[in-house]
């Protein structure tokens, strides 16, 4: 396949400017619009702000509902739970007829009911603050309504795990001999019209982790993570009373009726929990609505004119579309929390069908398959496409997870190998930086977990550095690569580099014992560790040296030089990449010898030895288009323009038929909503649209020449590109800074 390139002028460059404010219509026409109620929450409408997230339904008999969840809601189990669930009535009953509308209104980011009260016109507003950490629920109606909202709440009692509850959310504490339980939430009784009520972590399972894992050494150096975390919420509102310790009601029929939900989650005392929210329900209570909602609004505006991509012109459009607009809208909702987003659920999780659960019995919506940890090679995913979208500060909690992890990952690398100033974080990992004890086996010596699959993945380490590497190269903020990127980045390879010392005759690295990946268990020399420090390495050394140390620069300089080939062969009478220079025991359905093409960018669009990656690619194992598997950025990379085309439709076409809301995706391989697979379409399109190698920017070198598209991505050095291409033609682009105009690279498809 042949790619043409053509460098652009400036003068074409500025040829025109594009009206960023007509965004806002073709943003509206992915506006979620339903014309009736739901059934359960499978139907629900997900919305947030980053950190707390609602499900909201309204169901055939005119109630409306809505779970509420909070990123950092960790239980004493480590699951992450729901704060809990509400139930609104209406008197008169919410009609639910033909006159019943609910949208969800991207560009203010609220949801929007509209139906009838006693035959009389009603608006609904739902909506949880971009700016403060409260649900908020607005009636305005011509005839005078009473609204009743009560609080349901099904962690009523300590109860264990058993086969009727959500034991798979707690996955690795399963142990014949050990028999967890789980803690009841507490209702606050008072005597104000609020209705109060907290989950507390009176113990936690921080200890039993360190003495399964051989860490016992460690337990009076680190604060335990989760005792005394307390999690809940208050509910209250102007004109309402409280009915009993669950239930609001309005104390007079009124056109207008608002009420609020305000979350929190700290670690403290319950008194002192109770104070604090008590705090921010009065300081909130001396707001003015409408102010807070039009600041809500501009954030979500400036959410919105920040990037976008728009396709057009082909029966695949409205799909893809819609995929890319709904899943950036899902990050935007829960990426600016406490905890980064989980890979399986996001925070909208509901619960699932009897019988969806491994043990087949009725589960509660705190459940989810696989669990609390946070999966490497899966939440990742999520934070890739956050660059080119420009959408940086969604990155900051997954940065600060590993940042708050690295001093207890340093002191167990060197309780388990005596290396100083070295650190390395595990595939499945609780928050706090541990493996999952069901995966380090409950009667484990050796300090690498028992589970085959995950034994030495340790290639999380370097493309971890790979994003935060990329995050410097587009924001080129110095504070981030000093308090950051290179604290991080120094210790990660430093235990890589103390693991593996044994050398070749030529002094080459000799990776063994090693795997690849989760698919080859025995490997020598994988090709992801390889390509990774290939691609790492040289970004590292260029950094401005007053960032980094001379010891680095040494040790970084030496390992490059001492990295052995990147493994090829020949396959079908064609050199191909090979995800090992020897690999065994195949276990699961990665394409390893593609992370030389994506997530390390050695070859593909503007690199050497095109051909041979796009040969790996055509003879790859596995063909997957769901899930975490990554097989359309990798032909985006490629310059397939074509197959990146049909894949990202087809995976923005792979909808959820058990879920109503189009971006529900999964489950896949994980839970829904899966968050690996709505975010392979942004990654996917955008690279279709955009490339960055080096300085130079290729601009739609992925495109198929029949889709139209209108597009705004940021590209390293604090670019950003926004232009339009219809009917084969570069019709507009601007380029911000101008200097920057001389380094794109234009490749129209033929």
């Amino acid at each position: 396949m042949r790619i043409h390139f053509l460098i652009i002028s400036l003068g074409f460059i500025l040829l025109s400017g594009l009206n960023t404010f007509g965004q806002k219509d073709k943003l509206a026409k992915f506006n979620v619009v339903w014309d009736s109620p739901s059934k359960n929450s499978a139907g629900s409408m997900p919305i947030g702000n980053g950190d707390i997230g609602t499900n909201l339904w309204v169901e055939e008999n005119g109630n409306l509902v809505f779970y509420i969840s909070k990123t950092d809601a960790w239980d004493e189990n480590d699951r992450l739970c729901k704060i809990g669930k509400v139930r609104v009535t209406f008197d008169p009953a919410l009609s639910v007829n033909e006159s019943y509308q609910q949208t969800l209104d991207l560009q203010k980011g609220i949801i929007l009911i509209q139906t009838k009260l006693k035959g009389q016109p009603a608006t609904i507003r739902f909506w949880v603050d971009a700016n403060n950490p409260v649900v908020r629920f607005e009636v305005d109606s011509k005839t005078p309504v009473t609204c009743q909202a009560k609080v349901e709440l099904w962690r009523t009692q300590e109860r264990p795990f058993g086969k009727d509850d959500d034991s798979h959310s707690g996955t690795g504490l399963n142990k014949s001999d050990f028999k967890p339980t789980i803690l009841a939430d507490q209702v606050v009784k008072s005597s104000n019209s609020q209705v109060t009520w907290f989950h507390r972590n009176t113990r936690s399972i921080f200890n039993l982790i360190l003495s399964t894992q051989n860490l016992e050494s460690l337990k009076d150096q680190f604060a335990d993570p989760l005792l005394n975390n307390t999690f809940g919420a208050n509910l209250s509102g102007k004109g309402f009373i409280k009915q009993d310790d669950l239930t609001l009601r309005s104390i007079h029929p009124a056109k207008q009726q608002a009420f609020s939900i305000t979350v929190l989650k700290t670690k403290s005392t319950a008194e002192e929990w109770v104070s604090q929210i008590n705090n921010l329900v009065e300081k909130d209570n001396s707001k003015d609505l409408k102010t807070i909602r039009k600041a809500h609004e501009t954030w979500w505006k400036n959410f919105w004119e920040r990037s976008w991509i728009f396709v057009d012109g082909a029966p695949e459009a409205q799909i893809v579309t819609q995929g890319y607009v709904l899943q950036r809208f899902m990050n935007a909702c829960s990426g600016r929390g406490g905890a980064p987003i989980k890979f399986n659920g996001s925070i909208f999780t509901v619960e699932p069908k009897p019988g969806d659960s491994p043990t087949k019995g009725n589960v509660d919506p705190d459940w989810r398959r696989w669990g609390s940890n946070y999966w490497f090679q899966n939440t990742r995913l999520a934070y890739w496409p956050m660059l080119a979208a420009g959408d940086f500060e969604l990155m900051e909690p997954w940065f600060k997870l590993y940042s708050d992890a690295l001093p207890l990952s340093r002191a167990r690398i060197k309780t388990y190998y005596g290396f100083e100033n070295s650190a390395q974080f595990p595939e499945t990992m609780y928050f706090w930086g541990l493996p999952n004890n069901g995966d380090y086996g409950w009667s484990n010596k050796a300090p690498e977990p028992a589970n085959s699959y995950i034994t030495r993945y340790w290639n999380g380490s370097l493309e971890l550095i790979a994003v935060m590497l990329d995050k410097y190269d587009y924001t080129q903020d110095e504070k981030f690569a000093q308090n950051t990127l290179l604290p991080l980045a120094d210790p990660l390879i430093a235990f890589l580099d103390n693991y593996w010392q044994k050398r070749d005759a030529k002094g080459k690295i000799i990776f063994d014992p090693s795997q690849s990946l989760e698919t080859w268990h025995s490997a020598v020399n994988p090709l992801p560790e390889i390509a990774g420090f290939k691609y790492l390495l040289p970004r590292l050394l260029a950094l401005p040296q007053k960032l980094t140390t001379a010891a680095q620069r040494s040790r970084w300089t030496r390992i490059l030089q001492e990295l052995p080939p990147v493994p090829i062969a020949e396959v079908k009478g064609a050199l191909n990449l090979r995800p090992a220079e020897k690999f065994s025991s195949y276990s699961n359905s990665e394409n390893t010898e593609l992370y030389a093409i994506f997530p390390y960018r050695l070859y593909g669009v503007g690199q050497p030895d095109l051909a041979m990656a796009q040969s790996t690619f055509g003879n790859r194992k596995t063909h997957h288009n769901k899930g975490w598997c990554q097989d359309g950025i990798q032909a985006a990379c490629l310059g397939l323009r074509d197959e990146a085309a049909k894949l990202v439709h087809g995976r923005a076409a792979h909808l959820n038929t058990e879920a109503r809301f189009p971006a529900m995706w999964g489950p896949n391989f994980d839970w829904v909503p899966d968050q690996d697979h709505g975010n392979n379409i942004l990654t996917n399109l955008q690279f279709m649209v955009s490339q960055s190698v080096g300085d130079k920017i290729y601009l739609l070198p992925a495109w198929p020449k029949k889709w139209n598209v209108s597009f705004k991505l940021h590209a390293p050095h604090q670019t950003t590109i926004e232009g339009e291409y219809r009917d084969g033609k570069l019709v507009n682009l601007k380029v911000k800074p101008q200097s920057r105009a001389k380094d794109v690279v234009l490749s129209l498809p033929e």
